[in-house]
C-alpha cells in the first residue's frame, strides 16, 4: 500500500454535503468531548476532524460489533476498503469518502492507517498484556496514529509535533482503559498489565474470558489504575508541549480536548479507582470551565505566535513506533 493515494475518485457536492453531515453527527453522538473542542477550529479544519474522527469509529464499530466468530473476517474487509481507498478506488461507506477526500488533501500517510488496524488485529485476537511496555504499543496503535494523523489535519509546522501528538493520543488510550475496567471486562477483554496486578496481589492466573468479573481484586484493580493515571498524566504533560507546533486556535481545541479528556482521571480519582463504581464522565459544565481555561492559558501564548508566525507544512517524516514515539 503506497503512502499516498494518486488519483481521487469524484461525486457531486450534495453527495458529500451528506456524508460530511454523518461525520458531524458520528462524532456529535460518540465523541461529545472533542465534538465541543472541535468548536474552536475554523470550518475546514471541523470537517476534517469529523471526517477522521467518522473513519476511526467505523473502522472501530466493524471489528467490535462484528460477532465473534466473525470479527476476523470483519477486519479482513476493513483492510480491504483502506487498501481500495488509498488507491484512489471509489468508496461505498460514507466515513471511508471522506477519508479518503481528507488522506488526499492532506496527505495522511497510510502507515498510520496500517498501524491503527494492527490495533485492531490484537482485540480480535484476545491479546493479553503482561507488561506496560506491551500495553504501550496497543495505545500507539489505535490512538497514537490518531494523533499522528490527526497533525495533518490541523497543518503542523515541523516535524517535532509528531512524537508529542502520538503521546497525547496514548495518553487519552490510557484514560480510556482506565474508565472502562468493567466493561471491557464484560467483553471478554482485558488491558490492565497482568504483571502489575499481580504486584498488587491479583490472581491473575484465574482470569478466564467470560468468567464474573473477579470482586475480590477490585483493590488490585485500584491501585493498577492509579499506577497507570499516573503514566497518562506524564503522557498528557509530554503531549501538550507539542502544542507550541499549532496554529493557536488548533491549539486551543486540542488543549481543551487534552484536558477535558484527562478530567476522566480525576474523576475516577475521586472514587478511589474503584472499577465497580459506574462509568465515569465529565460533566457539560465541568467540560465547559476546562475549555474556557484552555482558552486564556492558550492565548498567553499569542505574543509568541505573532513572532514565530510562517506558513504552515505538511510534515515529512513518517513517525514510526517504538523509536520516533517513546521517551
Amino acid at each position: 500500500m503506497t503512502s499516498q493515494p494518486m488519483t481521487l475518485a469524484g461525486g457531486d457536492a450534495a453527495a458529500l454535503a451528506t456524508d460530511l453531515s454523518r461525520c458531524h453527527t458520528s462524532l456529535a453522538a460518540h465523541g461529545k468531548s472533542f465534538h465541543l473542542a472541535s468548536a474552536l477550529l475554523d470550518e475546514r479544519t471541523r470537517d476534517d476532524a469529523a471526517a477522521l474522527y467518522a473513519f476511526c469509529r467505523y473502522v472501530d464499530d466493524a471489528v467490535d460489533l462484528a460477532p465473534p466468530a466473525q470479527s476476523t473476517s470483519a477486519l479482513q474487509r476493513v483492510r480491504r476498503e483502506v487498501e481500495d481507498l488509498y488507491a484512489g478506488q471509489a468508496c461505498t461507506r460514507p466515513a471511508l469518502r471522506e477519508f479518503q477526500r481528507v488522506a488526499f488533501q492532506r496527505g495522511v500517510p497510510a502507515e498510520y492507517v496500517v498501524e491503527l488496524l494492527a490495533g485492531m488485529q490484537m482485540d480480535v485476537v484476545g491479546m493479553r498484556y503482561d507488561t506496560f511496555e506491551d500495553l504501550q504499543q496497543y495505545c500507539f496503535r489505535v490512538a497514537g496514529t490518531v494523533g499522528l494523523m490527526m497533525c495533518h489535519v490541523l497543518g503542523v509546522k515541523q516535524d517535532q509535533a509528531l512524537r508529542p501528538a502520538a503521546q497525547l493520543g496514548m495518553a487519552m488510550q490510557l484514560t480510556n482503559i482506565c474508565r472502562d475496567v468493567r466493561e471491557d471486562w464484560d467483553r471478554g477483554r482485558l488491558y490492565l498489565p497482568l504483571r502489575l496486578l499481580e504486584a498488587q496481589g491479583a490472581d491473575v492466573a484465574s482470569y478466564q474470558p467470560g468468567a464474573e468479573f473477579p470482586i475480590q481484586d477490585r483493590a488490585a484493580f485500584a491501585l493498577a489504575l492509579q499506577e497507570l493515571l499516573k503514566e497518562a498524566q506524564r503522557l498528557y504533560h509530554l503531549g501538550k508541549a507539542g502544542l507550541r507546533f499549532l496554529d493557536l486556535r488548533p491549539a486551543l481545541a486540542i488543549h481543551a480536548a487534552a484536558d477535558i479528556y484527562a478530567d476522566i482521571g480525576r474523576s475516577l480519582e475521586h472514587i478511589d479507582y474503584d472499577v465497580l463504581a459506574g462509568r465515569r464522565v465529565v460533566t457539560r459544565w465541568r467540560k465547559l470551565a476546562l475549555l474556557t481555561r484552555a482558552v486564556a492559558l492558550e492565548a498567553c501564548s499569542i505574543p509568541r505566535r505573532v513572532l514565530e508566525a510562517g506558513a504552515t507544512q505538511i510534515p515529512v517524516s513518517v513517525a514510526r513506533y517504538p523509536d520516533d514515539i517513546l521517551c
